[in-house]
């Protein structure tokens, strides 16, 4: 499956509102034996919001535990044309772009989506 960016950060940050859930759905994924790969947007987004939020320092153990733990995984440019067919699909939704991204990728590979995000229903991914 692929891992969103929310669920990533919920796991880090022992003050977000979805941290207990986020670990818990990661220890059920483990004992199912599933896997989580990180897109590349992804990781983008989610170290720079660590940064953001929790500072360089924890950014930086954070990019390290994801390599120690995910495989990383490219978009290919037809992701990212459907992920702009998918922006333009939904004007009346916030759908971002490395969303749009991740559910491209999710498609085309046919794995899941690990999110908290609503989009994700919006669009249809299988999460």
């Amino acid at each position: 499956m692929l891992a969103d960016t929310g669920p990533l950060y919920a796991m880090r940050d022992p003050d977000d509102a979805r941290h207990s859930r986020a670990c818990e759905e990661l220890a059920r994924l483990g004992a199912e034996g599933l896997t989580a790969a990180v897109p590349y947007p992804v990781l983008l987004e989610a170290y720079s919001l660590v940064m953001k939020k929790l500072g360089v320092r924890e950014a930086r153990g954070f990019l390290s535990e994801l390599e120690e733990k995910y495989p990383f995984v490219l978009a290919e440019r037809r992701d990212h044309e459907a992920a702009s067919a998918t922006v333009r699909r939904y004007p009346d939704q916030d759908v971002t772009l490395v969303d749009a991204v991740v559910f491209a990728m999710g498609s085309r590979l046919s794995v899941p989506v690990w999110t908290h995000d609503h989009h994700f229903d919006v669009v249809g991914a299988a999460v």
